[in-house]
């Protein structure tokens, strides 16, 4: 489970709304039983984003997902559904909404 790893929301009230989590916690705190997650929702599935630098845009499997900065979530690792990929390319792009949404800069 690394950071910025994607995985499945196993979560059956949730999961058809917000397909995928992203794990944003630090490699570091691994050892934790939860993870720190934000959900992804199809581009496609809703209108206009409040603040592109708080929801950006991210690829998964070919598709474009808006990732929902401001329903972050700590869940216990064990929630984590199969992992599908990696957006550790967008980094720097999922670091600044998380920044944004804790400082507003």
């Amino acid at each position: 489970m690394a950071q910025f790893s994607v995985h499945k929301n196993k979560n059956p009230r949730t999961r058809g709304a917000f397909p995928f989590l992203v794990n944003v916690q630090s490699d570091l705190l691994r050892d934790l039983r939860t993870r720190v997650v934000v959900p992804l929702v199809k581009q496609t599935t809703i209108g206009k984003r409040p603040l592109k630098d708080l929801t950006p845009i991210i690829d998964v499997e070919g598709h474009k997902y808006v990732m929902l900065t401001p329903q972050l979530a700590g869940i216990a690792a064990s929630e984590l559904g199969a992992e599908v990929g990696s957006v550790a390319s967008s980094r720097n792009t999922i670091i600044a909404a998380l920044d944004f949404l804790v400082t507003g800069i």
